[in-house]
């Protein structure tokens, strides 16, 4: 497709993987063994947390909502994938693809906050395990969650606005829209977009690390 500034999109165009059609079945039975391992496994975990009253703990419930989060995460781009490659179909609406980036951006972020929490959570445990049941209370686990959701859809929101701002060069995307390659296609000026990607990052990224990192040196300190 030839290159040309379109500000009124209505469509981009996934292109996969490969292009060799020989190759395209194998891809598709990976990919879908995959995602269904990823679907039944955290299916799995949520429903033995669920029906187990002994494991109605911090940690599980922690883990529950990590597994969901990673069923949410594998769903933003798969099914989609699998649906091109089977129907040949590449296209992707312009809507479709704002969304798909906004929920990666969500649901990545939440992911990286709930294992800071989960990191923390082992802290408290081992580090204060008298005043573990004080400090982990059922209200703060909600909250924790709460905030991690959030926090984090404000950000996938304001990336995904600020998204509306740019107009296009190219209406080919590889493999599934993700924000940095969707700026990419932008002929617009995207610096501020660029910017964003790199505070958001390093705050959104970097502060949960830094937690994980923090948790557990305390936790080997103490051993």
């Amino acid at each position: 497709m030839e290159p040309h500034n379109q500000t009124a999109i209505s469509q981009f165009l996934l292109l996969g993987l490969s292009d060799d059609s020989a190759l395209k079945p194998v891809i598709f039975s990976l990919f879908l063994s995959m995602y269904m391992v990823t679907i039944l496994g955290n299916l799995l975990i949520i429903l033995m947390v669920s029906s187990d009253s002994h494991l109605h703990t911090p940690m599980y419930f922690f883990h529950c909502n990590l597994s969901f989060n990673d069923i949410c995460l594998s769903t933003c781009t798969i099914p989609r994938m699998l649906v091109n490659l089977q129907t040949q179909d590449q296209r992707i609406t312009y809507t479709g693809c704002l969304s798909q980036v906004c929920f990666i951006v969500f649901f990545a972020f939440v992911e990286n906050f709930l294992l800071a929490v989960m990191a923390y959570d082992c802290y408290v445990a081992i580090c204060h395990p008298l005043n573990y049941t004080v400090i982990m209370n059922p209200c703060l686990c909600v909250l924790l969650v709460l905030f991690c959701i959030l926090i984090n859809l404000l950000i996938a929101l304001l990336h995904t606005l600020m998204l509306l701002w740019l107009s296009c060069t190219e209406l080919e995307i590889p493999h599934f829209c993700e924000l940095a390659q969707a700026i990419e296609l932008s002929c617009s000026d995207s610096f501020i977009d660029n910017i964003l990607i790199y505070v958001s990052s390093c705050i959104f990224g970097g502060l949960p690390l830094s937690g994980i990192i923090f948790s557990y040196v305390h936790i080997m300190s103490s051993a």
